[in-house]
Formats: structure tokens, C-alpha cells, sequence
């Protein structure tokens, strides 16, 4: 079994960027990190660990914006390290501010579920808050990153300079699964911004990328526009579609799903970038 600690020790030399990062965490009494599961936070989970923090609180919010596979990917993920995880279940459709899903969705978002990461970290008495934005999200639109600001969250990883790039291949070397995944983004993004957001929509979003995602497709997304179901994907697989038995198997799973109707981008798959399209 490979020993991720010690692969972990051997970074700082090799990477100035991560050794910063230990220096960053290696002090800290106790940090709270908002664990999605994503190749970020997982990265700045593990790199807490191998600089001994001595008291490191992983939280994930479970909402109706987190699917199931995100869900048994954060436990994976604790195994691995040797740290459990605290699963917090939040009802995130009962803001309104949400659930408009106006330009302002991703903002309230965020501080509708970090205030629950703050909530616990303060009853466990740790008061430093972490979460994974890295440098290219600061070229990005994304609001939710005013409401972890204004809310207390640091962000070590833009402090000691790593891009995703840097993330994955140091991700890579410690064994993490989540070092090529995908880009991710929160369920709510597949709804056209103005929309309102429904459980309803959502789980017809998640059923229907969980069918192309065990079809095989990597980075894809399912925009709901109504009864219609709109699919992006990377160009290079549009063709894939095509097959008779993706085809068939697309058609029949999106229609139990509750959509009536299946169209394929031809742009093909294009990141949000924390605005809805």
C-alpha cells in the first residue's frame, strides 16, 4: 500500500510552491476545511495533514447540489487519507436568495453552506477556515468567493502560488484519485440563470449525467431548459452520440428522467466559469 504521508514529505524539496504551503498550514492550532471532494480541497486536505496540523476538520455539505457520486467520492477520499470526514445534510432550497438563481445564486450559495463549515469548525473550538480556490479561479467569475471572504475563509493555495495545473501533478504524486478529475461544478449551474431552481430540475440533472458518465463521457454537463435536456460535451466525443447504443441509452434513461426532449451542443461542453448558460 503506498504510503502517501511519506511520498508527501519528499514534495517540499522538489516543489517551492508546496513547501510554502506547509509552512503556510504547519503552525495552525486547528483549520476547518470546506471539503467538496474536488481535486482543490482534497489537495489542500492532504497537504494539512502532511504538515501536521494538529487538529484538521474536513466538512462537507451535503445539499441537494451535491450528487451521490460526489458524495462516495469525499469518503473515498477519507479512507485514503485516514481522516472521516463530517458530513453536514443542508436544505439549501430553503433560501430563496438560491433558488431565484439570479446573478447573485453562486454568492448566497456559498454563504448559505460555508456558514454551516463555520457553524461546526466554531462548536469543535477551531476558528481558522480554509477552502481550495486556487490562482485561475481569480481569473474567473465566481461570486462565491466574496462570501467565504466576507465570511473568514483564507485560501492557502492562492497564497503559496499554485495553479490547477501545479494541484493535479502534485495531486498525481501523492496517489490522489481526484488528480485528472474533471472540472466540477454544483448542480444548481445546469439550470438557465433566472430559472427557478426545483429538486425536481436537479434530480433530472444528476440521473442524466450519471447515465453519460457511466456511458464513459468525461467532461460533460446536462443543461435543463424545462422538458428539454440540452447536452455538452467534449467535441472530440460529440460523435459518440451518434452510436445506436448510446444513442438508444441516452434517449431512454433522460426520458425517465422526466425529459422530454434530448439536443446535443455542437459548441460542445463550455465552463460555466460561475455563470449559468
Amino acid at each position: 500500500m503506498v504510503n502517501w504521508k511519506d511520498i508527501g514529505k519528499e514534495l517540499p524539496a522538489k516543489n517551492k510552491e508546496f513547501s510554502h504551503l506547509l509552512d503556510l498550514l504547519k503552525d495552525a492550532p486547528g483549520v476547518a476545511i470546506a471539503f467538496s471532494g474536488g481535486a482543490d480541497s482534497a489537495f489542500l486536505l492532504a497537504a494539512a495533514l502532511i504538515a501536521g496540523v494538529k487538529s484538521v476538520l474536513p466538512v462537507t455539505i451535503v445539499s441537494d447540489f451535491f450528487t451521490v457520486g460526489e458524495k462516495d467520492r469525499v469518503i473515498r477520499l477519507g479512507q485514503y487519507l485516514g481522516i472521516t470526514p463530517i458530513l453536514v445534510p443542508a436544505n439549501i432550497l430553503e433560501d430563496a436568495r438560491v433558488t431565484r438563481n439570479t446573478d447573485r445564486r453562486c454568492y448566497f450559495c456559498k454563504l448559505f453552506l460555508f456558514s454551516k463549515v463555520m457553524e461546526v469548525a466554531k462548536k469543535r473550538g477551531i476558528h481558522t477556515l480554509l477552502h481550495g480556490a486556487n490562482l485561475d479561479d481569480l481569473q474567473e467569475f465566481r461570486p462565491g468567493m466574496d462570501a467565504a471572504r466576507e465570511l473568514g475563509f483564507k485560501t492557502p493555495l492562492v497564497a503559496a502560488g499554485f495553479s490547477k495545473e501545479q494541484i493535479r501533478a502534485c495531486s498525481k504524486t501523492l496517489g490522489l484519485e481526484t488528480w485528472n478529475l474533471p472540472a466540477q461544478s454544483c448542480l444548481a449551474t445546469r439550470i438557465p440563470q433566472g430559472d427557478i431552481i426545483t429538486k425536481e430540475k436537479l434530480v433530472r440533472v444528476e440521473l442524466a449525467e450519471e447515465c453519460l458518465h457511466r456511458l464513459g463521457f468525461g467532461q460533460v454537463r446536462v443543461r435543463c431548459h424545462g422538458d428539454m435536456a440540452r447536452i455538452e460535451a467534449d467535441l472530440y466525443e460529440l460523435q459518440r452520440f451518434v452510436e445506436p447504443n448510446v444513442r438508444q441509452e441516452v434517449i431512454q434513461t433522460f426520458k425517465r428522467a422526466g425529459f422530454y426532449s434530448v439536443c446535443l451542443d455542437l459548441d460542445g461542453y463550455a465552463s460555466a466559469s460561475g455563470v449559468q448558460q
